[in-house]
């Protein structure tokens, strides 16, 4: 028998082995369920790790933002322009450099994102419930060295 993964991963009885298909259903699982909670707030994935990055580093840039978000560039201009014409978040010239606003958030933004997370908090309290402690630590190794093996 081979321990070749490429042999064992390879057709149809090897689809079944996949890491990749089990990590993308957890990932999409999380995802639906933080959408659900923030439905009702108006808010989707997106625009809540904005508020919530924002929450802890005022005065970031859209580029910053993008990468925190896990989204584009051009997707993110978007979710500005959303979070902006809600009057969520406020943007100004950066001072160190003149080309790049830098944003921050708003009142209502503030208000909003407290509630948001606290939805959010009781979807990753679930997730942290269905492991015990040791389990945790060991999923959560797991998945850093899933990212370090596909960022080589």
């Amino acid at each position: 028998m081979t321990t070749d993964p490429d042999e064992l991963l390879a057709g149809p009885k090897g689809v079944r082995l996949r890491l990749g298909p089990a990590v993308k259903q957890a990932e999409q699982a999380v995802t639906a369920a933080k959408a659900d909670a923030l439905r009702e707030l108006d808010l989707t994935v997106p625009q809540y790790a904005v508020l919530l990055q924002l929450m802890e580093r005022p005065g970031m840039s859209g580029a910053q933002l993008a990468r925190g978000a896990a989204v584009t560039p051009q997707t993110m201009a978007g979710v500005l322009a959303t979070l902006g014409a809600k009057g969520l978040i406020e943007r100004e010239q950066s001072e160190v450099h003149s080309k790049v606003l830098v944003t921050r958030l708003g009142e209502s933004g503030r208000a909003l994102v407290a509630e948001a997370d606290a939805r959010v908090v009781g979807i990753e309290s679930a997730l942290w419930t269905a492991f015990e402690e040791a389990e945790r630590e060991l999923f959560r190794s797991f998945l850093q060295r899933a990212v370090a093996a596909l960022q080589k």
